[in-house]
């Protein structure tokens, strides 16, 4: 009893020297300051990991700006998407938070994911750019350095210094191609050569999805060689290959649409808008509102999903559809016109000829196409004349008639072409005689 009766006056004189106006004022304040700190935290987490919008803003238009109202040049749309992507990781709500110290930004591992998914589809741009640009593009070199650096770097130079060194030098060179001083290749061999190296890329992107399922069966449906996928995904890092896949698709949804505005007539006449569409389409299939608080490792149709799997599905078609893209364009539009075979038989037959003189040449051959059709006429007039006059029945000496019009019909033609090509008058007038006879006889039997 005595021990239990000194330790209630230990804890009544720890409470008295706590209540006391000099420690009062202190721990109170400090505990609601806390709780308030949570809550704020709690609150600027949920926000910060909300993934920006798919559609890119357009850029307003100045009134005075001839150029830029008539069309833009070819290419902005492209710079202008690969821009767009580092603005977003630099002005979205939070900034970029994969290199924070501090909360809340030290407590997310979501939305750093999803930055590294985009900085990965905008470092390969940066790189493809020069190819698809064509020419010296010296100035991308800036560009494509400053986004090659370490993501996670908070030290000067940190990760959102470079950020802002790419973003600058974008923005010159896209001035430089608006006002003339740049272009984009007339071919589309460099835009093969991005579409195949995003098609690898979301091949790897699947790989690493698939190996987070967990279950072998559930990959049945999958294109992919399930011996050759990596080790399985620990269960606490599930959320965050998910989310760098899904920063990847939103990334490279907006540079197909920027390269779609821009490279509009080619895709079209290469006959590719419907799949580029449909590659378009299953992007934005994987970025649809996530419900469940946290990434599941369901299976089939229990109670819970498969994120992983669903994420993986979506990342193969679109990896499929790349590659098909990959080649059509670089055998349909990259590939350079034919020319004509007309113009080539035309000459090769001039210099055969070259002994005759055109006049005469184009005369006899005029003149030879022109007997041909009314001989045939005539052959055709003569044979419907006799079958009508067989059919009905007419008197022998309608049929002599008719085959007199012929003949004198084929003379006439025979003649024009003898005496074109300089042959003796004689010979053309035998030739009527000769054929008036041959078609005496059969026209005496079918009479009788």
């Amino acid at each position: 009893m005595a021990l239990k009766r000194q330790a209630a006056d230990r804890r009544r004189r720890r409470k008295e020297a706590l209540e006391r106006p000099q420690y009062g004022w202190i721990w109170k304040p400090l505990l609601a300051a806390l709780i308030i700190a949570l809550v704020v935290a709690l609150g600027l987490g949920v926000w910060w990991s909300r993934t920006p919008a798919l559609e890119a803003p357009q850029a307003e238009v100045p009134a005075d700006d001839a150029a830029a109202i008539a069309g833009p040049a070819s290419g902005t749309a492209t710079v202008d998407g690969l821009s767009s992507l580092v603005t977003t990781l630099l002005d979205k709500p939070g900034g970029y938070l994969r290199n924070d110290l501090a909360p809340p930004g030290l407590w997310l591992d979501n939305m750093p994911a999803w930055e590294l998914g985009v900085l990965d589809r905008a470092r390969w741009m940066s790189q493809s750019l020069p190819t698809i640009a064509g020419g010296d593009a010296s100035a991308l070199d800036a560009a494509r350095t400053a986004l090659e650096g370490d993501a996670d770097d908070w030290f000067y130079p940190s990760t959102e210094h470079r950020l802002e060194q790419a973003r600058a030098a974008l923005d010159g060179y896209r001035q430089a191609v608006a006002g003339g001083q740049a272009g984009f290749a007339a071919d589309a061999q460099g835009l093969a050569a991005w579409l195949n190296g995003v098609a690898r890329g979301l091949d790897d992107m699947g790989r690493r999805l698939s190996a987070s399922v967990g279950s072998p069966e559930a990959l049945a449906g999958l294109d992919l060689d399930t011996e050759g996928l990596p080790t399985e995904t620990p269960w606490y890092r599930l959320d965050n290959v998910f989310f760098e896949a899904r920063g990847q698709a939103w990334a490279l949804h907006r540079l197909l649409e920027a390269v779609r505005r821009d490279q509009a007539e080619r895709i079209e006449a290469a006959g590719l808008a419907m799949r580029w569409e449909a590659l378009l389409a299953e992007l934005e299939l994987s970025q649809r509102r996530l419900w469940s608080p946290v990434i599941l490792n369901g299976s089939g149709f229990g109670l819970f999903a498969n994120h992983s799997l669903v994420m993986a599905h979506h990342v193969l078609r679109a990896r499929d559809l790349s590659r098909e893209l990959s080649e059509d364009v670089a055998t349909q539009v990259g590939a350079p016109d034919a020319p004509p075979a007309a113009p080539e038989a035309s000459a090769s037959s001039g210099e055969g000829e070259a002994a005759a003189s055109p006049e005469e040449t184009g005369a006899d051959s005029a003149a030879a196409e022109s007997a041909g059709d009314e001989a045939t006429a005539a052959e055709g007039a003569g044979e419907g004349a006799e079958e009508s006059a067989a059919e009905a029945g007419e008197p022998e000496a309608q049929v002599a008639k008719d085959a007199s019009v012929v003949e004198g019909a084929e003379g006439s033609s025979e003649e024009s072409a003898e005496a074109s090509s300089g042959e003796n008058g004689e010979e053309a007038s035998e030739a009527p005689d000769d054929d008036a006879e041959a078609l005496a006889v059969p026209e005496d039997g079918e009479a009788s």
